[in-house]
């Protein structure tokens, strides 16, 4: 995002949060009432000055690029705040101010993209001695403009053009209803344990997280060892509970509850379903598409559905078969354990045995990990590994800026020359009360070069929903949440390092969905690592190091269970592709019936006849997955690929560690969205990527 040209500051500018553009936001003073004070006059303005612009567009890069950029900015800053609020302090009055704000929005970004004479002027450009003068990465950006124009109607005229605007209006409204039904429905749900007896087998860590959560919930003097516990959806209480509660019947009702998340009552998700899938379908005929998955993937690496089906059908030739032999191994693990020659898993038995098999087979469990992960020096390790790789330091500024939550943590990245060359945001806790769950980066500012020649600087934003801090206790991370954590700072260090000064196409703008994982996913292997983990995992309280055997053991469980996890994640993506590509809505087959036909090929265990779990799956329901889960797929083969180079290079030579690093650092996080992801690849790796180090990071080969 741009700060705006040189001028005085109105009082309104100064009073109002919302109006500070290319400024670190003073998160404090954010209140619905900013919101609703400044989107309007925003928009007002923006409408205005893009109406002065349609009428003297130059057919320049500065003529249409630039000077757009300087008049979308602000409105784009305050909504982006507005929306990251939305997912990290959500409340009542928010979200209405929200729902009045965003038809608007909606309503004038879609104009823009369906503004003739922008489209006109960029075609000119295109064919005109102007495109010689255009260097490589705005060649691309150029092109991406001219296909983005095409799928967001700019062809479409009259009853057409209006029935494209008011789907766009209609599927925005969707999303955001979709996303808060799964949040209250989340937070409406609670197992209250009051009997000692029904905390038999809880470890103390998710002891003391329940009797926190009853705590904040009225159960006055709530403590660990005396109850009462709350067992809510929140993933650092309900994964724990699943794994080691040893009342089934209690893990049946946490289960079934998290797997009918808003899909009855005033939540339910159901029909938003159907009539998202409706109107996606409806958009992608009006623009000349069989399907939502055919425009998802024409802008991707993928290209083509086939490509991803390809894709997948491979890794499901390899997976499948082995994840049938490790269901067959943890029935006969059960049942050798109760005696019992006929016993019948159900799906709230499977974390359950699956934890005690690992325990056995492994001599590890996460609640051994985690007095060896405490947040303070998970955070020591990453910026020490990222130094060593990169030739970067981060170092705390907090209380340099203003921020939403107490929790949140501020840090500047630094070169080698000790200069500040990003920034980032760090809100690292669940917070089940206003926080939906997940984590994710997302971006405040943007890399650019401003017209006094001064240098913006990057500022990202990063969000985990890790186990907060408990009594006198630090945060103490599963190896999971280890692993969360490193991935999505890979997202923020391809935002933040990035040497593009064009805002379009620096850090993660620009790049192909299906490979904005590749840094993310590329970091989570660096939790595996012997000397970057030993370098960080001391006990919180005495200070010892990791044993080695137990590092040792955490690396050999490493690819436990690995093909269930892999044919999970096929699963999901097949169910997503199937739903925007050969699902008609409204026809003879329902969501259910589609849901069936995947899990015949991609589960082997079938869903319970009551799962509702589409209903919370916000990734392609409420986020940008749509017909794109099968990225983290993808992005997986380049992620694994990647590291494979460290890998040759030598895990134990830190000159070539550091060589390596420095060449990943210069291509795939420096080049952004500049040039095509496959050249970015290549670039780094000298050749086309290969499916082989995926396969035998996890253990299918």
């Amino acid at each position: 995002m741009r700060t705006p040209g040189p001028k005085t500051m109105t009082t309104t500018e100064a009073s109002n949060p919302l109006l500070t553009c290319g400024k670190h936001p003073r998160f404090s003073e954010i209140t619905p009432d900013s919101v609703r004070e400044a989107i309007p006059s925003l928009l007002e303005t923006a409408s205005i000055e893009f109406n002065a612009y349609e009428q003297c567009i130059e057919p320049t890069w500065s003529g249409i690029f630039d000077r757009r950029r300087r008049i979308l900015d602000p409105l784009g800053y305050a909504w982006g705040i507005t929306s990251h609020l939305m997912g990290v302090l959500n409340s009542d009055d928010l979200r209405e101010v929200h729902e009045e704000m965003q038809p608007k929005v909606i309503e004038y970004f879609t104009r823009i993209g369906q503004s003739k004479p922008v489209y006109e002027a960029l075609e000119a450009l295109k064919n005109g001695d102007g495109w010689a003068q255009l260097n490589g990465p705005q060649q691309r950006l150029l092109d991406k403009e001219l296909i983005d124009m095409k799928l967001s109607g700019i062809s479409l005229e009259g009853e057409e053009k209006e029935r494209y605007n008011a789907i766009a209006k209609d599927l925005g409204e969707l999303s955001t209803g979709f996303s808060n039904a799964v949040l209250d429905s989340r937070k409406a749900f609670e197992l209250m344990l009051t009997e000692k007896a029904d905390t038999k087998g809880l470890p103390a860590t998710l002891l003391q997280a329940a009797a926190a959560s009853a705590a904040a919930k009225g159960s006055e003097g709530a403590n660990a060892e005396e109850g009462p516990w709350r067992i809510t959806l929140d993933a650092p209480i309900l994964v724990p509970f699943l794994q080691h509660s040893q009342n089934r019947e209690q893990r049946e009702t946490a289960y079934r509850a998290m797997i009918t998340v808003a899909s009855s009552g005033k939540f339910d998700n159901q029909e938003r379903i159907e009539d998202i899938l409706s109107l996606r379908k409806e958009k992608a005929e009006l623009l000349g598409f069989n399907s939502h998955a055919e425009i998802s993937v024409s802008t991707k690496m993928a290209e083509k559905v086939e490509a991803v089906d390809e894709l997948t059908s491979d890794l499901r030739a390899v997976a499948f078969p082995k994840a049938k032999e490790e269901l067959a191994e943890l029935i006969a693990y059960a049942r050798k354990k109760t005696n019992d020659e006929n016993l019948e898993l159900a799906h709230w038995d499977m974390a359950f045995w699956a934890e005690r098999m690992r325990e056995e087979q492994y001599d590890l469990s996460d609640e051994e990990l985690r007095p060896y992960f405490p947040f303070p020096r998970v955070l020591e390790g990453l910026f020490a590994v990222t130094k060593r790789l990169f030739d970067v330091t981060v170092e705390a500024a907090d209380g340099d800026v203003d921020v939403w939550h107490e929790d949140v943590r501020f840090f500047r990245i630094k070169n080698n020359s000790g200069e500040d060359i990003a920034s980032f945001y760090l809100d690292p806790y669940s917070r089940p009360e206003n926080k939906r769950g997940g984590a994710w980066m997302n971006d405040v500012i943007g890399r650019e070069k401003l017209e006094d020649g001064t240098q913006q600087l990057p500022t990202a934003v990063l969000v985990c929903n890790q186990s907060p801090p408990t009594g006198d206790a630090p945060s103490l991370m599963t190896h999971r949440e280890v692993e969360t954590l490193f991935h999505e700072f890979g997202h923020g260090l391809q935002h933040m390092l990035t040497t593009v000064d064009l805002p379009d196409a620096a850090g993660i703008n620009c790049v192909e969905w299906d490979a904005v994982e590749l840094p993310s996913q590329f970091m989570e292997n660096w939790t595996y690592h012997k000397a970057t983990v030993m370098n960080f995992a001391r006990h919180w309280k005495t200070d010892d190091p990791l044993p080695t055997e137990l590092f040792d053991r955490l690396v050999a469980a490493k690819n436990y269970r690995a093909a269930t996890g892999v044919m999970r994640q096929l699963y999901l993506g097949g169910f997503d592709m199937e739903l925007h590509h050969r699902y008609s809505p409204g026809k003879d087959e329902k969501v259910k019936e589609v849901k069936a036909r995947v899990n015949s090929k991609m589960s082997v265990m079938p869903p319970l006849e009551t799962d509702r779990f589409e209903c919370g799956f916000s990734h392609i329901f409420a986020g940008g997955y749509s017909a794109g889960y099968y990225s983290y797929k993808w992005a997986e083969v380049l992620s694994a690929d990647a590291f494979g180079a460290f890998e040759d290079a030598g895990l134990d030579d830190e000159e070539a560690l550091a060589a390596t690093g420095r060449r990943f650092r210069d291509t795939v996080l420096a080049q952004g969205g500049s040039r095509h992801p496959m050249e970015v690849f290549q670039d780094f790796r000298g050749r086309a990527p290969s499916t082989e180090a995926l396969l035998r990071h996890t253990g299918l080969t």
